[in-house]
């Protein structure tokens, strides 16, 4: 086993989340890889703060113990993987951090093994501004031994760390997490809409749910928008939100088990999306516009 303070890292996907969790890793004193995609900003960032940039997946597969991948969904994961394949040294560890299909978790973790290498999947809780303090969250998702090894490499950038169980078992819980928190924006987009229909303020309306048993985080960065007109309160994309709960959808359908609630809160994002909330920067606060719209309010 390699001994954890020697391990090179390295990472993929230094957007919102990603720079922060990268820039954590390299305060960490770990020597960090980093490739650019189309945003040069962050990568010119983290190289500045200490980064190796490297110009191919071959590159870093050749030079690297532990890879993280923070992307959009699966099918970038599926892509980015096999690009690194190929050259990627025995042992070696891929730690997904996206919100992922479980599904193609278990079918990548497949791949892996016969290539005498590791998946690990450590999908995120929190924020950007959380991500550049270091303090997420993280359900993972590996073999015990695994978990062992890249844990400290991991609380470089999570404060909270929860070890399910096997290879997929992160993505499985995340999507729940999403379902619970895209459920809550949600009922607020609509309850905001019918307060509006009935002459409720909003600045009414969080007076009554603020410090009460329906206030938490979520609520407080989802609201910061509709009350101060902070449209990045909670950079997380509605188009995001869809695909998330789509794959909720396919997660509760293979296990044959009813979802209803969590149809109905994709069908809210989805509407939004298909009425133009399709943007990089149309994020879940902005909801309830579309809802209020759709509603005549």
């Amino acid at each position: 086993m390699i001994s954890v303070s020697k391990e090179k890292i390295s990472f993929i996907g230094a957007g919102l989340m990603g720079q922060g969790m990268a820039s954590n890793i390299i305060r960490s004193g770990y020597n960090l890889n980093v490739i650019a995609n189309r945003n040069r900003v962050p990568i010119e960032a983290l190289v500045a703060a200490g980064a190796n940039e490297v110009m191919t997946f071959q590159d870093m597969a050749k030079t690297s113990d532990i890879i993280h991948i923070c992307a959009p969904g699966s099918p970038q994961v599926e892509t980015i993987v096999s690009g690194l394949l190929p050259q990627l040294k025995a042992n070696s560890v891929i730690i997904d951090c996206s919100t992922s299909d479980p599904t193609s978790t278990a079918k990548l973790a497949a791949q892996l093994a016969e290539a005498g290498c590791h998946m690990v999947d450590a999908p995120l809780g929190g924020t950007p501004v959380q991500a550049q303090a270091g303090s997420l969250s993280t359900m993972v998702g590996a073999d015990d031994n695994i978990f062992e090894r890249v844990k400290p490499v991991i609380e470089c950038w999570a404060e909270t760390v929860v070890h399910l169980g096997a290879v997929g078992m992160g993505h499985k819980m995340k999507l729940l997490n999403n379902m619970l928190s895209l459920g809550y924006g949600a009922m607020y987009s609509e309850a905001l809409a019918v307060a509006k229909g009935v002459g409720i303020s909003v600045e009414q309306f969080d007076s009554v749910i603020r410090g009460s048993r329906m206030d938490c985080g979520f609520y407080q960065t989802f609201i910061d928008c509709a009350l101060n007109d902070n449209r990045e309160s909670h950079k997380f994309t509605l188009t995001n939100a869809v695909k998330d709960l789509t794959y909720l959808e396919s997660m509760a359908a293979a296990a044959r088990v009813p979802n209803p609630i969590g149809n109905a809160t994709k069908n809210s994002f989805a509407m939004a999306v298909a009425e133009g909330g399709d943007g990089a920067e149309d994020y879940i606060p902005h909801l309830p516009d579309f809802v209020a719209k759709r509603s005549g309010v």
